[in-house]
Formats: structure tokens, sequence, C-alpha cells
């Protein structure tokens, strides 16, 4: 088998591998032809982030457009509509809490010296103080302002996404009021937009192991193995909080809200989850998802064909939460502490953005790159967390189809239908 036709996940870790022996076995000033093998990783480094830059805005806007625009289309929004929104709006919620009080008890990312000398970052850290020095509880009330840009066009070039991602959210919703032709027109043209951003995004995710490669023995051949302490510490950080929500929150729900025995539904989704856990996409997981939901669980065809899809589109609980403790991680890594209104922020664009991430692997680390620039932190931070990404992506995947289809019995058993999860078995689905 040839390289090329490895998986990603194969790709990135044999880019990873070998990004730290290099890293180990070469100095600074080691060079070829006069120029050093550190100066090549860092422009390789900074390529692949300014890629990731460049989705931002045509993939977060064309996403949300496209996928509110989706809901409002649909016959069945209404009541059923309005709960599955609202679970996926509470559940993600949950998840960022979760993770936000797991990062801040932890504090993966404070370690003692600069974060030059541990981590290899080159933002200065005074600067970033100063930016963040005025920062209070009263800048809420300035969050909410942004929202409201007087500028659209500016606020997108100004990398102010909280305002895009409302403004986005009100475009989808209103070409739903739009006639006939009119929408179906701007339907069909943000749905081109979306698929060709997607095509993009998925051309430079096959560059990802350059760019793992050339980040990660950039920061090997400046400080040694030194920052892979503290990034341990902010794997199991996330695993911690993931698995909070998976044995905790989630359980409890179906517990307390469904009705329903969770064990028996952590032996419906078993399939799912696997099949998850091995792709790191909910979107190719959502037709043995739905399966899984309709004949282990007993869910019927009316219900998981709503909450199902539009939950693969815009329900991300792991993703969200791993969003949220990856940005406080990278702040803690510069010796930043959030206040109260930054860390506000966080959780509501970990919130948006999620909603906006495609369904394959690795795209948060796009939604990443948007929470990054709007609180001000530079994204060559991105490159402490593309070392574990790959796994944890896995992992937050499994909590996200999970999320998906506990919703799918929750809301089930609120439309009055019966026969979900009474047995382990199979279970015929009704139409």
């Amino acid at each position: 088998m040839s390289v090329l036709k490895m998986k990603l996940h194969w790709q990135i870790l044999i880019a990873l591998v070998l990004a730290i022996l290099i890293g180990l076995l070469i100095e600074r000033d080691t060079g070829i032809f006069g120029v050093t093998l550190y100066a090549i990783f860092d422009f390789l480094g900074t390529l692949f982030l300014n890629a990731l830059k460049m989705l931002i805005v045509p993939l977060i806007v064309s996403s949300i457009i496209v996928g509110v625009a989706g809901i409002g289309d649909s016959s069945n929004l209404g009541r059923l509509g309005g709960k599955t929104i609202g679970y996926y709006a509470m559940t993600s919620l949950f998840a960022i809490v979760v993770g936000l009080l797991v990062v801040n008890i932890i504090q993966p990312g404070m370690v003692e010296g600069s974060a030059e000398d541990v981590f290899g970052l080159s933002a200065s850290k005074g600067e970033l103080e100063a930016q963040f020095a005025d920062k209070g509880a009263a800048d809420i009330v300035e969050i909410f302002l942004r929202m409201v840009p007087t500028n659209i066009v500016a606020a997108a070039a100004a990398g102010q996404m909280l305002g895009l991602i409302f403004f986005s959210l009100l475009y989808g919703f209103f070409i739903t009021r739009l006639n006939g032709n009119l929408a179906q027109t701007q339907l069909d043209f943000w749905n081109g937009v979306f698929e060709v951003m997607m095509k993009i995004t998925e051309l430079v995710m096959r560059f990802a192991p350059i760019g793992v490669f050339a980040l990660v023995a950039k920061t090997v051949t400046d400080t040694g193995l030194e920052a892979f302490g503290p990034l341990a510490l902010f794997f199991f950080s996330v695993v911690i909080a993931l698995g909070i929500h998976f044995f905790v929150t989630l359980p409890l729900l179906l517990l307390l809200v469904g009705g329903v025995k969770p064990s028996r539904h952590y032996r419906a989704m078993g399939a799912a989850l696997l099949t998850a856990f091995s792709t790191a996409s909910s979107s190719a997981t959502l037709p043995l998802t739905m399966e899984c939901v309709e004949k282990n669980a007993g869910v019927s065809n009316r219900t998981s064909s709503f909450v199902l899809p539009l939950g693969a589109t815009v329900n991300m609980d792991g993703t969200a939460l791993y969003e949220c403790v990856a940005v406080m991680f990278i702040a803690q890594a510069y010796g930043i502490e959030l206040g109260l209104a930054t860390q506000f922020m966080i959780v509501i664009l970990a919130l948006l953005t999620s909603i906006g991430v495609a369904g394959i692997p690795a795209a948060s680390l796009v939604a990443i790159a948007i929470i990054l620039s709007a609180v001000g932190l530079p994204l060559e931070g991105i490159g402490l967390i593309l070392a574990v990404d790959r796994i944890l992506d896995m992992m937050r995947t499994s909590v996200n189809v999970f999320s998906d289809s506990c919703g799918a019995v929750i809301i089930a058993k609120s439309e009055g239908e019966t026969g979900i999860l009474e047995q382990d078995g199979p279970i015929p689905a009704r139409a």
C-alpha cells in the first residue's frame, strides 16, 4: 500500500512520529544549501495554518445558511423542530460548560517558563496580556453588540466571527420566507458554495500530515519533548470532559427526561458508536445511526429521519466541548488568564461554531481557528494540539453520534411513541 493510499489518520501518525524523531536529531541551525530545516518547517507550518484560515469565512457562512434554510424548509419544523433544536442547544451548552469546568480545574497549559521556551510559540506574552488586561464582566455587553456589526464585510475581514455567524443565521432563516424560485435560487447558490468549500477543505486536509510534521518538528526542535507533558495533560482533560458528558450527562437525560434505561441505549447504539470512532465522521456514520435508532432502539422513522440528519449537521456536543478546552489550553500555554467576559465569548462561539462544523474528520480545526481569531489568540497555537487531534476527533465524534441518538429517543418519547428501548434485542421499526 502506497503512502498516498493510506487513511489520513495513519499518514498523520507517521508524520507525527517522524517529526518527533527529526526534531530530536537536528539543531535549530541545521540546514541544507544555506537554508535551515527549522525555517522550512516554519514555512510549511505557517502555510498550512494560512490555508485553514482561508477557509473560515466562506465555510462558516455557507454551512450555517444552508443548515438553517434546510431546517426552515422542512414540513416537520413546527413542534418536532422546536423540540429538536431545543435539545441540541441544551446538550451542546452542557458539554461546553463541562469542558470549561474541567480545563479550569486541571489547567493543562499552565507550566513554568515562557510559551516560547516550553512550547516553541513565538507570540509575545506581554502583548497578549495587554490585549486582555482591560477585559472584564462589563465586556459581556460588548459581545452582544458585536453580534450586530455595522459592516458585515468589514467584520468578516477583521475576523469578527460572532457578527458573521449571527448574520448567517438571519440570512438562512429569511431564505425560507422567500417565495418560489427566489428561495430555491438562493438555496442552490449557497449549497453550491458549501459543496465547493467542502472540496477545498478536503484538499487542505490532504496536506494535514505535512502541516502536522512541520509544526511538530518545529516545536520539538525548539523545546525537545518538554511540550509533550502539558499536551498529555490536555489530552486527558479532554477525555475526562468527554467521559463526563458521555457517561453522566447524556445518560441522566435519557433516564430523567426520556424515562428509559441508559444501559439499553448503549447496547442499541454499539455498532454506530464503533463506526463513529473508526471513521471520525458523524456524516459517514449517519446511515448506521438511523438503523440502530430505528431497529435496535425502536424509534419511528418519522422521528429519526428528521432528528438524526439534522443532528449530524448541527449537533456537535463533543466538538463544542473540544473547541472550548482547546482554546483555553492554548490561552494557558501563552500564560494568559482569560477573564469572565472572554470565557463567556468562548462558550457562545463554541456553541455557534459547532453548528457549522462539517461532519468530517478534523473539521473542528477550522472552528478552533475561528474562536482563536475572535478572542485575539494567535493561530500558531493550533500546532500544539495537532499531535493528539486525531484520536480525540474519534472520541468526540462518538459523543456527537451518541448525543444525536439520545435526542431521537427523548424526542420520540415526548411525542408519545411507545416500545422504545423496552427490550435489549433488536426491535422492529415502526412507520
